[in-house]
C-alpha cells in the first residue's frame, strides 16, 4: 500500500514537472529573467534609451523634474521622529545636500518645542564615498536603556539584502571588534548587550524557498558567527524566520516568529529564565503588535475564542513564559466601518490608529491593573484626515502623530490623553489649493459592494477630463489619501502636477487592501482576486457615469502587487483605460513563485503548480493574457535592476510581449533603488517628470 502510494505520488510529481516544462517552453522571453545577463541588460539599455528619447526631451520635462526635486528636497519638510532614546530623539533626513541622507539626533525637549538642535550621527553619503559603496540607509536598532550600542543596517544600492554593523552612539563610530553580518536578507535583534538573535544566511540549506532565513541562532559577543547556537528552525517551505523585541519598562521581550505562510506565523517567547524559546498560544493567523504592562497585544485576522476578527487582544506574558494558562482579554473591537491599522504603546497607554470609512481616528486605550479590562477614549486630532502614528515618547505617555489630507499639508503633533494636541512641526503649503476640491465617493462593484475612492480636481470642473486612478488591492495594505505632493506612492508630486493641469486624480480603496479590516482583504484572496479587478473597473466606470472622465481618458496606476492589478485590468478592459502606469510590477503568475521572493506570496495568490489554483490564476495573469490582435492602452513600466523582491523579469517579459504584438510601451529600468525604485530624491524627481510627460502625451496630446 505504501509502495503504491509512493508510486502514485511520484507519477503525480512527474506529470506536474512535465506541465511546468511545457508551460515554460511556450515562453520566448525567459532569457529576460537573467537579471545581470549581457543580452538582457542590452535589451534594457535599448528600451531605456527609447523611452528617454520620447519623454526627457519634451517641453516641460526639465521644469517638472526641477520642481519635483525642489519639493522632495524642501528643507521645510517635517523631520519625522525616529527612536526616542531617553531624552534624545533621532531622525533620518534627506535633502539636496544629503541625497542618501544623514542619521541625526536632537534633545527631545527641543524637538517637541519645534526647535530641534541636530547633531549628525552617520552621514550616509560621506560613508559611501569613504567606503566606495552606494549605501542606502535601512535603519538602526539601539539597545535600551542607555541606547549606546546600535545595529546599523545598510544596503548596497537599495536591495532588501543588507549588511549589519555594530555602532557606538557615544563615539559615533563603528565598533572595530563588534557584531558584523555580511550582506543577506537577515533578521537580527538584541537579546542583551552581549548577545544577538540572528536569522541569516548560514550557508547551504539555511534559507527557505522564498529566499529568507530558515534558522535562528544565539550569537555571543567575542565569538565567531560560526559558533552561534541554534535556538529555532523553520522548514524549507516556510516563508522565513524573523526575530524582534519589545521593551516594557525595564523588561526586554525578544521573540521569534516562524512565518509558515505570508499570513500564518508561530510565535515563540523566552521561558521564565530566558534560557530557551517556547511556543505561545498566539493563533498563527494573528499579528503581534506591541507589549504594555506585561501584556502582549495581538491583532486578530480571524475570529478567536468568540472574539471577532479585526479586534485587539491582550495576553499575559508572564503566564505564557511560565507555561501557565493566560487569560484572553479583548482590548478593542472596531465597528463595521472601522479597521485597526496601527498600534503603539507608551508606558501606560496603548495608542490605536483606526480607519473609519478610510478616514483616520486616534484612540487611547488603558488597562485596569485590578480587573485586567480595557477602556478606550477617542482622542480628536484632525477631522476627515489621514492620521499616521509616527513615534512615541514612552515615559511621558506622548504619541507623535501626523494628520494630512490631499490638500492640507501634514502637521506633526505631540498628543497626550486629555490635552489638546500640540503642533510640533507643520509643512508649509507647497502649492495653492484654493481652486481645488477633494470628494469621498463610493462606486458599486459587480457584486454590489460599495468601493470608496477619493477624487481630487479643480473646483467647478465640467465635462469629462483625463483621470489618473491609483490603487493597490492586496496584502492588507490600505490606501489612504495624503498630501498631493506625495501621490501616488513612489511617483512624488505626480498627483499634484496632474490636478494642476485641470485633470482628475483618484485614490481607490479596493478590496484586497486593509481599508475595512481582515474581511476586506480576504474578499480578494486567491480565487477571489477578480473582486479587486472588478472594484477598479467599477471606480473607472463611476467616473464615466458621473461625467468626471470618459472611456479612453482614464489612466490606472499601481506598483508591486498593484502591477498585477493594472496588468489584469488593462487586459480585461482595454476599452475602458487610456493609459497604464506600472511600477516594480508582478506580471507572470505562472512563474512568480519561482522568482526571487515570489514563493512567499502563495498564500495571497495561490500556487500555480496546483492545477486548481492555476485554473483561476490563468484567467487573469497579465503576462499570459496578452492577446494578439488586441490594442491595449499604452503602458509605462518602471522598476529597478537591484529589486531582489519582485524579479525584474516580470516587467521585462511583459513589455517584450506587448511590443511583439504592436502595443506602445514605455520602459525605464533604474540600476539602483531596489523594490522602492528610487535610491534618492534625484531619481524620484526624474520619475515624477517622466510619468507626467507620459500621461500628457497619451491622454491629453494623444501623440
Amino acid at each position: 500500500m505504501i509502495r503504491a502510494s509512493l508510486a502514485a505520488l511520484a507519477f503525480s510529481c512527474s506529470l506536474a514537472a512535465v506541465a511546468v516544462a511545457a508551460q515554460d517552453a511556450k515562453d520566448p522571453y525567459l532569457w529576460l529573467e537573467d537579471i545581470e545577463g549581457t543580452k538582457a541588460l542590452d535589451w534594457v539599455k535599448k528600451e531605456n534609451a527609447a523611452t528617454d528619447k520620447l519623454i526627457t526631451g519634451r517641453p516641460g520635462f526639465e521644469a517638472d523634474r526641477k520642481r519635483a526635486r525642489e519639493i522632495l528636497d524642501d528643507d521645510r519638510q517635517i523631520a519625522q521622529p525616529g527612536e526616542v532614546m531617553g531624552e534624545t530623539i533621532t531622525n533620518f533626513w534627506r535633502d539636496a545636500n544629503n541625497p542618501r541622507g544623514i542619521w541625526r539626533q536632537s534633545p527631545l525637549d527641543a524637538y517637541l518645542a519645534g526647535k530641534p538642535v541636530w547633531t549628525t550621527l552617520i552621514d550616509v553619503d560621506a560613508l559611501g564615498k569613504a567606503e566606495k559603496q552606494s549605501w542606502v540607509w535601512h535603519g538602526a536598532d539601539c539597545l535600551a536603556p542607555d541606547y549606546k550600542r546600535c545595529l546599523v543596517s545598510l544596503s548596497p544600492g537599495g536591495t532588501d539584502a543588507d549588511i549589519v554593523r555594530e555602532w557606538d552612539r557615544t563615539t559615533k563610530s563603528f565598533v572595530g571588534d563588534g557584531f558584523t553580518l555580511p550582506q543577506a536578507k537577515s533578521s537580527v535583534t538584541w537579546e542583551n548587550a552581549d548577545t544577538l538573535l540572528v536569522a541569516t544566511d548560514y550557508g547551504k540549506g539555511s534559507m527557505t524557498a522564498s529566499g529568507y532565513p530558515r534558522i535562528v541562532k544565539r550569537w555571543k559577543r567575542g565569538t565567531p558567527l560560526t559558533s552561534a547556537v541554534t535556538v529555532a528552525e523553520g522548514e524549507a517551505e516556510d516563508v522565513g524566520m524573523n526575530v524582534f523585541a519589545f521593551t516594557d519598562g525595564d523588561k526586554r521581550w525578544p521573540m521569534i516568529s516562524r512565518g509558515k505562510t505570508f499570513y500564518t506565523s508561530d510565535i515563540k517567547l523566552p521561558n521564565a529564565d530566558g534560557s530557551r524559546y517556547i511556543s505561545s498560544i498566539v493563533p498563527d493567523t494573528a499579528s503581534v503588535r506591541d507589549v504594555i504592562d506585561g501584556q502582549l497585544i495581538i491583532f486578530l485576522n480571524k475570529d478567536w475564542e468568540n472574539i471577532p476578527a479585526g479586534s485587539l487582544v491582550s495576553l499575559s506574558l508572564a503566564d505564557m513564559s511560565a507555561d501557565r494558562q493566560a487569560p484572553i482579554v479583548t482590548a478593542m473591537t472596531p465597528t463595521k466601518a472601522q479597521a485597526i491599522e496601527n498600534v503603539s504603546a507608551t508606558d501606560n497607554i496603548l495608542w490605536v490608529k483606526a480607519l473609519d470609512d478610510v478616514e483616520g481616528k486616534l484612540f487611547a486605550l488603558r488597562r485596569d491593573p485590578k480587573t485586567g479590562s480595557w477602556s478606550q477614549k477617542e482622542v480628536p486630532l484632525a477631522a476627515n484626515a489621514t492620521v499616521t502614528i509616527a513615534g512615541t515618547v514612552g515615559k511621558r505617555d506622548i504619541i507623535l502623530a501626523s494628520a494630512e489630507t490631499m490638500l492640507m499639508p501634514p502637521t506633526l503633533y505631540a498628543v497626550s490623553e486629555g490635552k489638546a494636541p500640540q503642533a510640533v512641526q507643520s509643512l508649509p503649503a507647497t502649492f495653492d489649493a484654493k481652486d481645488m476640491i477633494v470628494e469621498k465617493r463610493f462606486a458599486t462593484s459587480k457584486d454590489g459592494t460599495k468601493i470608496p475612492y477619493f477624487l481630487a480636481r479643480k473646483k467647478g470642473a465640467t465635462g469629462p477630463v483625463p483621470a489618473l486612478v491609483h490603487a493597490y488591492g492586496g496584502f492588507r495594505a490600505a490606501q489612504t489619501p495624503g498630501y498631493l505632493t506625495g501621490q501616488p506612492y513612489r511617483a512624488g508630486p505626480l498627483g499634484l502636477f496632474w490636478v494642476e493641469d485641470g485633470n482628475a486624480y483618484v485614490l481607490a480603496g479596493i478590496r484586497g487592501g486593509g481599508e475595512y479590516g481582515p474581511a476586506w482583504h480576504q474578499a480578494a484572496l486567491r480565487e477571489k482576486r477578480q473582486n479587486s479587478f472588478d472594484d477598479l473597473h467599477a471606480v473607472a466606470e463611476d467616473l464615466v457615469k458621473t461625467g468626471v472622465s470618459a472611456k479612453g481618458k482614464i489612466a490606472i496606476s499601481g506598483r508591486s502587487n498593484g502591477g498585477v492589478l493594472v496588468g489584469a485590468a488593462m487586459t480585461q478592459r482595454p476599452d475602458l483605460y487610456g493609459a497604464v502606469i506600472s511600477g516594480s510590477p508582478i506580471k507572470d503568475m505562472w512563474r512568480y513563485d519561482k522568482m526571487l521572493a515570489g514563493a512567499s506570496w502563495v498564500a495571497e495568490y495561490g500556487d500555480p503548480d496546483v492545477p486548481a489554483d492555476w485554473a483561476f490564476l490563468s484567467k487573469y495573469s497579465p503576462y499570459q493574457n496578452i492577446r494578439k490582435g488586441v490594442k491595449y492602452p499604452p503602458i509605462f513600466l518602471y522598476l529597478s535592476t537591484k529589486d531582489d523582491r519582485v524579479h525584474p523579469g516580470h516587467a521585462r517579459k511583459y513589455a517584450a510581449r506587448l511590443m511583439e504584438n504592436g502595443n506602445r510601451v514605455y520602459y525605464h529600468e533604474y540600476i539602483e533603488g531596489g523594490h522602492s525604485v528610487g535610491a534618492d530624491h534625484a531619481e524620484d524627481a526624474v520619475r515624477a517628470a517622466m510619468l507626467h510627460g507620459f500621461l500628457l502625451r497619451e491622454l491629453v496630446e494623444k501623440k
